[in-house]
């Protein structure tokens, strides 16, 4: 499986490119979610291919994957199954692949040497590992050899050589001697890449008997030794002594001295060589020269420059290093070995072949079933790699057969894909120099919709500034996202947010008003899932009040301040900080709130104070400088700058440098910190300085790079802390001799302006650049891909250069070459070029439209051939254009729409088509020269659509029973309207509805009567058209029917309105209406449904508002058709009533609500009103059910009172009379005594009138069992409670006398108060009957308007779960009998005869009196 042939296939760029705008899902990096997600196996971790191991330890062969389920591992050995249960020495870990091989108890490594191979695999697909091939590292022993010792001649080459034992993997080579000292190396001596010891020339000091060659194996930590070589040298003048004593003086005798010799070349032989490099490793090149002296060796690349930043020199410039070559490396490196004798070069031929490499490696897809998905491979090498596709480690050509793929060379498409075809997919990119395998699963997944992000997740952003809100999401298929705000609110849309393809929400400057609670809503076709997410806008932080600019003598004390405003919410941190670092370690340093204060200020604190405001969302500083200065009492040192430099001098004048010295001016009390050097250039920009150098203060001379052809003077400027100084006088002129060009123009560029010629510009050299006089160009052209000669032409300085009668746009090799007097410049670079584009040839062919629906339309056409685009092929336009709408039939002016496909594209959609209409398009290939021919014109209709809604509704003319509706045709039928349909129902005032009516309209009608509907009742319109195709969106209203008795007409609430109005006069009769209804959610905020209820004086207003909560209401009201101002009330709390109050009797009003505060809400400046005043109704107040009430509830009081006041004056002592009237008393009427015999407050009567009123509680039929009567009640007990305490004060008058006087008093005013009493109740329960019907129509309005009016006057002396009696429904009944009870107690005591024999005048004044009662009440 190392190298895999490719499958030949016929690569179409049509399909390659609507591959590559599929698109797969992202599986998102989530710990969770990846835990729960079915997953192909992946190979995590792996041996390395070429793995090399020490023989004396376990091998571990690793082997990690991830899957789910997790996966199982197999591995094979050579090709064939590795069964390792059948070798007791093999092991597998735990829930891994990873192999241990057991060497240091008994096995072997040479006998596991082989090829390697892992298999991981669960129930969606099998990843494989690359083929781990392993070798145990070999460390052999050095051979036996004998080793003659070296006698050399002083000034000779000496190779000594090494050649170390074959290793696994290779040793590295050192020479040392005995003593383990490494041999020193130099230009002369060194060692070479093969590890021999070269000696250029040898020296009389290279004699030793000690060269010894190491070798050191890294793998297994061993280092083994050659034998020691032994190295004699023979000097010239030892051999001329040995000579002169063997020979007579008449010999002519003497060797001859150390010569010196021309270059040769050790180490490569011969003038050329060959190298080959793999892509991406190191070059190493190297070349060792013999000679005396000793030659320096330098290197060359032929035709082109070394590369840059990758270059490197090694062992004395002997070797050329080159790191990460790459294939523009390749040529020809020559190394040019030179002494003071001569030269000799060696040219070694470099080519840089490459083993695989990606360009695009398959990447894992998740697909959802029924989707499309593409895997690419592409890799490239020297030679060109093959590629071939394994799945789940088998070959694809013998692999199970999937219908939804299909191979094509490097890329594999997938169409339609199911679960069934979840696999792991391998690609084997091979040639020669080794192999790439890449694992990419396609996982097909079907899961609903989840959402990552945490819920209630709290966002704070501060104002103005972007919020984002996040929503990470997966699902398969791909789930849409929707953005929704608050719990009931719309999705969000519109310019005012950015919606990110990860989900998140964008609001680019949040505001306050955007603060509140988000809902992120994920669905897919297999569920839907939301979340909530909660956003706060904070106030900014601002400072206030910033620090400032402070002057501060020495010793003295300065304060800056800084204060800050900032969100309540927000926790500020405030630092301080001296010229960007902290503040000093001083406690002269003092940090308030709000200040920074700095004690007996020095010099040192001079400096730049910032103030950094930092809190949890924001930061914002400000900054001050502190200037000190010396105290008055101090004589002031003067600062300046200091004096210009003077006596500048030129020294050492050389053609590339030269010396310049001056003298220093005075420093003015600040030492100098350094010195600019500015220079001139006379001969080409005559009084223009330029920067040249700058060197420390205390440096008075300085050595100056020069350029060829330049007159140079130079000026010195000294710069201290308050300044820099005057320049000095200019030094004296000094013209540099002229030289060849150092470099060519740069930016060369060749572009035709016309079909038929090459405009060739550069950049022109500057003129110091020119190194010279007479600067020119030489600027050559040649045809690209054709055997041309180069064209080449000498210009003056000029920028430009246009070569005519080219052909039109073919490529052109162009160089450009900078010459002077002198000579030339460097070798240009080449640039490619291209002579002028022409207007395309022909028009894109068969060009064919499918509509897809009524708004969208593809559009297919051929592509040109290129080589008729004659330029740059920049895309196709397709030019389209509505011709007629087929409903109207009407004729307009042409727009036309232009669509502009990039690149070699050949089909393209075309949006926002109208429906129902016919349409025109041509299209044309465009180059950068403009557009070629247009196709000719293809004609496509698209389809009948939905229309959009009828252009308005309105409702007029309500009445009681009927109301009128008209309407506009839609703005865009989109297709021939077939009908309307109208669809309304009742809405009551808790948003409940009514049933549905639906009607269907022909489409040629434009109003309608709706008529027998019920009265003083709010409908609610749903109003659309149709055509053919289906119903288009519809548009709502609302109206009311007017009120059949208060003549009050009520309009339609207009959609969005911030408030409702009404007109309403001071007495209305209102009718309430109560079908059967169904809860209808409201649309809001608005307020609708205001009501009056309106008295003489006064007003009681109610609504229903929807909305946020929290809201503040006003009332706004005036008289009717007066252009007086809108008076305004303020409703306390978010109450949804309002008593108006000081009204006039008799006229109409105009009213209105509105609502502002935190929803930003406010009332509309449009209003509707009701009519005229009404003219008051004559009522007899006698039939209404609120006086009635009120007159039960005040003669139940006055009986209360009399029976209290009876029962207190008849506690005093015994006397006759009152013996008489205890022998024969009515139960009923008995007083209850208290205990200590004092006249009661409440307990005697709550006894006496409880004991009655239980009695009577069983009696049907109340005098108030109106609810309107409670509030009187309340009123009535507190006249109740006033007139009790009257009677007790004048009760406590009676408490010490008890005479038959007062008795017969007390009796003849109850039988007077009882009669009146009986003679009112009587006729309040007639009237009673004749209002149940009045009753029964009285709305629950009223009776809610006067609960809001009274209740504030409302209270209760009962106590808790205690009903008071005056809350007791008391019948006419009940009264009746009550009073005829009284009525037979008194006629009891005046049937009794009173003894009147006495003489007494109280006693004949009390019978006088009581028969005077007694013929009152008979």
């Amino acid at each position: 499986m190392v190298r895999k042939m490719s499958i030949p296939t016929s690569k179409t760029s049509l399909l390659l490119f609507l591959c590559q705008i599929i698109s797969a899902l992202d599986v998102p990096l989530d710990s969770k979610l990846l835990e729960e997600l079915s997953q192909p196996p992946t190979i995590t971790q792996q041996s390395p291919k070429d793995y090399i191991v020490d023989p004396r330890e376990n091998i571990v062969i690793q082997c990690e994957a991830k899957g789910k389920p997790p996966p199982s591992f197999s591995w094979t050995r050579n090709g064939t199954h590795f069964d390792i249960d059948k070798d007791a020495q093999v092991t597998m870990k735990p829930n891994s692949g990873t192999l241990v091989i057991n060497i240091m108890n008994g096995g072997k490594a040479e006998a596991y040497e082989g090829v390697y191979q892992c298999t991981a695999r669960n129930e969606r697909g099998a990843a494989i590992s690359n083929n781990i091939v392993i070798r145990p590292s070999r460390s052999p022993l050095w051979t036996k050899e004998k080793l003659e010792p070296n006698h050399v001649r002083e000034g000779d080459s000496l190779v000594l050589h090494c050649r170390p034992p074959v290793g696994l993997p290779p040793p590295i080579i050192f020479w040392m001697d005995n003593a383990f000292q490494r041999l020193p190396q130099s230009e002369r001596v060194s060692q070479g890449l093969n590890g021999d010891l070269y000696f250029s020339n040898v020296q009389p000091e290279d004699t030793r008997e000690d060269y010894i060659c190491y070798a050191r194996f890294n793998h297994t930590q061993t280092i083994q030794q050659k034998q020691p070589i032994s190295v004699k040298v023979f000097s010239m003048d030892s051999l001329n002594d040995t000579i002169a004593a063997n020979l007579s003086d008449t010999d002519i005798y003497g060797a001859k001295p150390v010569t010196e010799r021309q270059p040769v070349l050790l180490t490569p032989t011969g003038s050329t060589s060959t190298k080959v490099e793999l892509r991406g490793n190191v070059l190493l090149l190297e070349c060792i020269a013999a000679g005396l002296p000793t030659p320096v060796i330098r290197w060359i690349k032929e035709g082109g420059e070394l590369p840059a930043n990758r270059t490197f020199f090694e062992n004395f410039k002997k070797t050329l290093k080159i790191i990460d070559v790459s294939e523009a490396d390749s040529g020809n490196y020559k190394c040019i070995a030179r002494n003071t004798l001569g030269s000799v070069h060696h040219v070694i031929s470099v080519t840089v072949k490459a083993a695989p490499y990606w360009i695009t490696a398959p990447r894992n897809l998740v697909l959802s079933p029924g989707e499309d998905g593409t895997l690419i491979c592409r890799a490239n090498g020297n030679p060109k790699p093959s590629i071939s596709w394994l799945a789940n480690g088998v070959p694809i050509a013998i692999a199970p057969e999937d219908p939804s793929r299909k191979v094509d060379g490097d890329t594999i498409i997938f169409s339609h894909v199911q679960e069934r075809s979840s696999a792991v997919y391998q690609c084997n990119a091979s040639n020669e120099y080794g192999y790439l395998l890449a694992n990419a699963f396609v996982n097909v997944l079907a899961e609903p919709p989840r959402i990552l992000t945490p819920a209630n997740k709290l966002y704070q952003v501060i104002a103005d500034r972007p919020a984002l809100l996040d929503c990470a999401y997966f699902g398969s298929p791909k789930p849409e996202i929707e953005w929704f705000k608050g719990v009931k609110g719309s999705i969000l849309r519109g310019n005012e947010y950015v919606f990110h393809d990860n989900g998140t929400l964008e609001i680019p400057v949040a505001q306050k008003n955007n603060a509140g609670t988000y809902t992120c809503v994920a669905r897919n076709e297999l569920g839907k899932i939301q979340n909530e997410v909660h956003l706060e806008i904070k106030d900014p932080t601002m400072i206030i009040k910033q620090p400032e600019y402070k002057v501060i003598q020495r010793y003295g004390q300065v304060s800056f301040e800084c204060i800050i405003k900032h969100d309540s919410t927000l926790l500020p941190t405030v630092t301080w900080l001296k010229d960007n670092d902290e503040l000093p370690d001083d406690e002269r340093f003092l940090v308030g709130k709000d200040n920074l204060t700095i004690m007996n200020v020095t010099d040192k604190d001079d400096g730049t104070y910032t103030c950094i405001v930092n809190t949890t969302l924001d930061s914002v500083s400000a900054s001050a400088v502190l200037t000190v200065v010396a105290a008055p009492p101090t004589p002031a040192i003067i600062y300046a700058r200091p004096n210009p430099p003077f006596d500048l001098e030129l020294t050492g004048q050389l053609e590339r440098s030269v010396d310049l010295s001056w003298i220093p001016g005075d420093e003015n009390n600040s030492p100098i910190t350094n010195f600019v050097i500015e220079y001139e250039d006379a001969l080409h920009e005559p009084g223009v300085w330029h920067y040249q150098t700058e060197v420390p203060g205390t440096q008075t001379t300085v050595q100056l790079k020069l350029s060829p052809y330049v007159n140079y003077s130079f000026r010195v400027i000294a710069v201290n802390r308050i300044g820099r100084s005057q320049p000095s006088e200019p030094s004296e002129q000094y013209l540099t001799k002229s030289a060849s060009p150092d470099e060519n123009p740069a930016n060369v560029q060749g572009i035709g302006s016309e079909p038929d010629n090459l405009v060739i510009t550069w950049e022109p050299l500057k003129g110091f650049q020119s190194n010279g006089p007479g600067l020119q160009y030489k600027v050559s052209w040649r045809q690209k891909d054709v055997d041309d000669e180069w064209t080449s032409v000498i210009v003056a300085n000029v920028s430009k250069y246009i070569v005519s009668g080219t052909p039109t746009f073919v490529p052109y090799e162009v160089k450009v070459q900078a010459l002077n007097d002198l000579g030339y410049a460097p070798e240009p670079s080449e640039v490619i070029g291209h002579s002028g584009e022409d207007l395309p040839m022909v028009a894109p062919g068969n060009v064919q439209v499918h509509v897809i629906n009524s708004t969208l339309a593809k559009v297919h056409w051929d592509p040109v051939p290129l080589k008729t685009v004659r330029g740059h092929l920049q895309g196709y336009k397709v030019y389209y254009w509505k011709v007629q709408s087929l409903s109207r039939r009407s004729r307009r002016h042409v727009e036309k729409n232009i669509l502009t496909f990039r690149g070699n594209k050949t089909f393209g959609m075309l949006p926002g088509l109208e429906p129902y209409s016919s349409y025109k398009l041509n299209v044309r290939v465009v180059n950068g020269k403009g557009e070629g021919p247009a196709s000719s014109d293809k004609v496509f209709k698209t389809p009948e659509g939905v229309p959009s809604s009828p252009s308005f509704l309105k409702i007029t003319n309500p009445t009681l029973d009927s109301l009128t509706l008209e309407w506009g045709s839609p703005t865009h039928p989109n297709g021939v309207l077939t009908s309307y349909t109208l669809k309304f129902q009742p809405i009551n005032n808790t948003h409940e509805l009514g049933p549905l009516v639906e009607i269907r309209i022909p489409a040629n009608e434009s109003s309608l009567i709706l008529k027998n509907l019920n009265y003083s009742t709010r409908y609610k319109f749903y109003f659309n058209a149709q055509t053919s195709v289906g119903s288009g969106s519809q548009i709502t209203e609302e109206a009311v029917t007017i009120m059949d008795e208060a003549g009050i007409l009520r309009p339609a609430v207009g959609a969005g309105k911030g408030y409702s109005e009404i007109l309403f006069a001071t007495s209305p009769v209102m009718h309430t209406v109560r079908p059967t209804f169904y809860k209808v959610q409201p649309l809001y905020p608005r307020i609708r449904n205001v009501t009056t209820a309106a008295a003489e004086t006064y007003a009681n207003i109610s609504w229903e508002y929807e909305g946020p909560d929290h809201a503040n209401f006003y009332v706004e009201y005036g008289v009717a058709g007066s252009k007086e101002d809108w008076k305004k009330e303020i409703v306390n709390g978010s109450r949804s009533f309002f008593v108006l109050k000081g009204l006039t009797p008799g006229t109409a009003y105009k009213v209105r609500v509105g609502a502002e505060g935190l929803s930003g809400f406010r009332s509309s400046e449009d209003v509707f009103e009701t009519g005229p005043a009404m003219a008051s109704r004559q009522v007899d107040i006698a039939t209404q059910g609120w006086f009635i009430g009120l007159m039960c509830a005040v003669a139940l009081l006055i009986l209360i009172l009399l029976i209290v006041c009876f029962i207190r004056r008849n506690k005093g002592g015994k006397y006759p009379v009152k013996e008489k009237e205890d022998a024969h008393a009515d139960p009923e009427i008995q007083p209850m005594k208290e205990d200590d015999g004092t006249f009661g407050e409440y307990r005697s009567m709550s006894a006496w009138t409880g004991k009655k009123l239980d009695k009577e509680k069983k009696t049907k039929g109340s005098c108030a069992n109106s609810p309107e009567a409670n509030p009187v009640f309340t009123k009535a007990k507190s006249v109740r409670s006033d007139r009790s305490n009257f009677f007790r004060r004048s009760g406590d008058q009676y408490s010490s006398t008890r005479s038959e006087t007062s008795y017969t008093r007390r009796r003849a005013r109850q039988s007077s108060e009882l009669t009146r009493v009986s003679s009112v109740s009587a006729s309040l329960c007639q009237e009673e009957k004749r209002s149940d019907k009045w009753k029964y129509r009285h709305g629950s309005r009223h009776h809610a308007s006067e609960q809001h009016i009274m209740g504030s006057e409302e209270g209760s002396d009962s106590q808790a779960g205690q009903p008071s009696p005056f809350q007791q429904p008391l019948s006419c009944n009940s009264i009746g009998g009550l009073l005829a009870r009284q009525h037979s107690s008194l006629q009891h005591w005046c049937s009794q005869t009173p003894d009147c024999s006495s003489d007494s005048d109280d006693t004949q004044s009390s019978c006088h009196r009581k028969g005077a009662s007694c013929l009152v009440n008979p």
